[in-house]
């Protein structure tokens, strides 16, 4: 079909005022599932973003990205920047990579829409073109950016709407669907007519939305703003909005109290933002807006003043617990209580193990004062009023929960369908230590410490041996299935807890061997399980010996970080030892060592060193270990932040530096995001509910062993490391 044809049958509608997405009566519009792009985190070039060009075609791209503007945009702080030039024989794309969702979430509208503004008048032959391509690998034919206009105007915002159905050639002739618009993988925009002439076009607030009438009523002004300075930063909270079209809030600055700017937007459903300063000792003056999805903006709110000021050392670390802490709490599921995979992602696939590590936040919490003693048990108690009717298996929840219903969600597959018993063991770690830590003799306390005893009987440990003779316990179970994964649990890695939990169980305990023959296994079997992991021979055998960077390292390959951690944030390894090793100068030794590694840096990666270190499990993390083998120059903060009671001094020296340097881009309303590369201008726009709850629960453990000292009070704990062998380590080289 030829362009002119193509555009004959574009229905576009090009307006000043945003089309309203649709939405359900009395529900607020959802922000994640509608907006491709608002703002880059990055300021130099847009990390979501490849591009090409073939000479004598021109096209300006940082680092093969396309590059970020901040002097124009819709939505602040920045836009995207499209420049280019197109020739005879020459030609160029690039392409928005939109799988920004670890947790599944599909988008929803009916046609992808786009704001625009041209530095110079753009005809509709030199308008670039556009395709689409969905996470299946089906595309649309390409249509022009900018719609059927003869000549786009210049120097002014433009809304241009694709509607899906625009695209010809998205369904097959059988009307069978082609091209699926809920699962957009990518947005190509590509060379037209070569005109010859160069071309600015400076692209924001991409979404995927429906076309619904409009309407010119602005919403209410936000109430109740109020301002809190930190360290570098200073904290905005407001009370919400009740408008179901509230789309987003913007954030308005004044250093002088007169004159506001825009300087960022907050997402409509929720009501706290982060401007991130970057001195100490500078006053600020907030006002914020409501927009809805017609763009129509509300008056201001009244003002908020508020002062960074200078915090000490111990202020830092509080600063840091509380912040990671509301992941767990302001965003956790509201019907479950519990906490989510990933934000953003979808709002309602609960994460079992991830909540585990919550209920640990949830105690530090309430011991910090961040929330009130009755404010935590009413938060426990749904939480395990939730889990005694939710799925389980033999005793054993699931990796991942619906949240609305307790129904199990096969995320990993069809064979993911049943009980999971290392989210399991993750799960009852924390619960045992809040039924220690809620021991009083009150009505909710007694329902919590009850609920958890039955759910701590009712875990069939053995029934995950596979068979009665088994060495090893192993992963999953389905009801469907039985054990068709047949994944053993072999240490060194993050499930040690399983086996401590499973020897521990007062109804459906194994036998004590396992702990040697299962994680600690000599078998072939677990010696090839080992290698296969790690592609090395050092430690295949669970014991290592060999030395890294002048460490010792006793136990296990040289791993991530998490599996220093995840076992660890309630089993207290001090001044106790197995036949193998002190755990805890193991998983010092393993922090030190990763410590060591970005010291030296074999692969030149930017910004690694003595305050940028922790190579562990995260988004874009590759292999995750402190050797070159998959080291993609990718930081992930709570390999650091979560090693605090093994390292206090190189933990406390990169809390500083990615707060007070890279605060800027690493920091949020939940604390530090997941991770970041220097190397690759990257740093990743998500929190994740493995990833927040070991920064908040370790460094407790560094300042007080809270946690520590709640889980290892349960007795059926200590019974089982007397079964296990574990006996008094006198030796230990720890200041206390």
């Amino acid at each position: 079909m030829t362009l002119p044809k193509l555009i004959n049958v574009v229905l576009i509608t090009l307006t000043m005022l945003a089309p309203r997405a649709s939405h359900a009566q009395g529900t607020q519009w959802e922000y994640d599932r509608h907006v491709v792009f608002d703002n880059s985190l990055p300021d130099r070039s847009y990390y979501r973003s490849q591009g090409s060009f073939v000479s004598p075609s021109e096209l300006e791209l940082v680092d093969g990205k396309l590059p970020v503007e901040e002097r124009h945009y819709v939505t602040p702080p920045n836009c995207l920047r499209l420049k280019w030039r197109s020739q005879r024989g020459g030609d160029w794309r690039v392409s928005l990579d939109l799988r920004k969702f670890w947790g599944g979430l599909d988008f929803s509208g009916a046609a992808l829409s786009f704001r625009l503004y041209s530095e110079s008048d753009l005809t509709a032959d030199a308008s670039p073109l556009v395709y689409l391509t969905d996470a299946n690998g089906e595309g649309t034919p390409s249509i022009r950016l900018t719609g059927p206009l003869e000549r786009f105007p210049a120097r002014k915002w433009v809304r241009a709407q694709l509607p899906f159905a625009s695209f010809v050639g998205t369904v097959k002739p059988t009307n069978e669907p082609r091209f699926d618009p809920r699962r957009i993988q990518t947005i190509t925009i590509l060379q037209g007519l070569d005109d010859g002439h160069a071309h600015t076009l400076y692209i924001d607030d991409v979404k995927i939305d429906d076309d619904i009438p409009n309407d010119a009523t602005a919403p209410r002004a936000p109430a109740g703003l109020s301002a809190k300075g930190y360290d570098r930063h200073i904290e905005l909270t407001w009370a919400p909005g009740e408008e179901a079209d509230l789309q987003r809030y913007s954030i308005y600055r004044s250093f002088d109290g007169a004159t506001y700017t825009a300087v960022g937007i907050q997402k409509g459903r929720l009501t706290r933002y982060v401007d991130f300063i970057g001195q100490s000792g500078k006053s600020a003056f907030y006002k914020i807006s409501s927009v809805d999805v017609n763009d129509n903006e509300s008056p201001l709110s009244n003002a908020a003043p508020a002062a960074t000021v200078a915090m000490t050392d111990e202020e830092l670390l509080t600063m840091v617990q509380e912040a990671c802490f509301r992941y767990y709490w302001d965003a956790a599921h509201p019907v479950a209580g519990m906490a989510l995979e990933v934000i953003p992602g979808d709002r309602n696939l609960v994460a079992l193990g991830a909540s585990g590590f919550g209920v640990m936040a949830l105690v530090v919490g309430v011991e910090r004062g961040f929330i009130t003693r009755e404010q935590g048990a009413e938060r426990m108690l749904k939480i395990v009023r939730f889990l005694a009717r939710a799925d389980r298996f033999h005793g054993a929840w699931p990796h991942f929960l619906d949240g609305k219903t307790g129904k199990v969600i096969p995320y990993f597959g069809k064979y993911d369908d049943g009980g999971d018993l290392v989210e399991t063991a993750f799960l009852i770690q924390g619960l045992l230590a809040a039924r220690a830590y809620f021991d009083r003799d009150l009505k909710a306390e007694r329902e919590i410490r009850e609920t958890i005893t039955d759910f701590w009987k009712s875990v069939e440990w053995d029934w995950y041996r596979k068979e009665a003779a088994s060495d090893f316990l192993y992963w999953h179970w389905s009801p469907n299935h039985g054990f068709h994964i047949s994944h053993p649990l072999i240490g060194w890695n993050e499930t040690m807890i399983v086996y401590l939990l499973a020897i521990a169980s007062p109804t459906h305990s194994v036998p004590a061997s396992l702990y040697y023959t299962g994680w600690a296994g000599q078998s072939e079997m677990a010696v090839r399980y080992r290698q296969g992991w790690s592609g090395t021979t050092h430690g295949d055998h669970y014991a290592n010996g060999n030395t890294y960077y002048g460490i010792k390292l006793n136990i296990g390959p040289v791993s991530e970080l998490f599996f220093t951690q995840f076992s660890f944030m309630g089993f207290d390894p001090r001044h106790k030892k197995d036949r193998y090793a002190n755990y805890f100068e193991n998983n010092r030794n393993m922090a030190l060592i990763s410590h060591a590694y970005s010291i030296e840096n074999p692969r030149k990666h930017v910004g690694y060193g003595d305050d940028t270190w922790g190579r562990s499990a995260g988004v874009n993390a590759g292999g995750g270990r402190a050797t070159p083998r998959g080291d993609n120059g990718t930081i992930t903060v709570h390999a650091a932040l979560g090693s605090f009671p093994y390292t206090p001094e190189e933990s406390m020296k990169a809390l500083k530096h990615y707060y007070r340097d890279l605060g800027g881009k690493l920091w949020g309303i939940y604390g530090f995001r997941d991770g970041f590369n220097l190397t690759e201008n990257w740093f990743e726009d998500v929190y994740m509910g493995l990833n927040q709850a070991p920064i908040t629960v370790m460094i407790e453990n560094y300042r007080t062993g809270l946690i520590w000292k709640m889980f290892m009070s349960n007795p059926e704990i200590g019974e089982a490391l007397k079964k296990i062998g574990f006996v008094v380590d006198p030796t230990e080289n720890r200041k206390e």
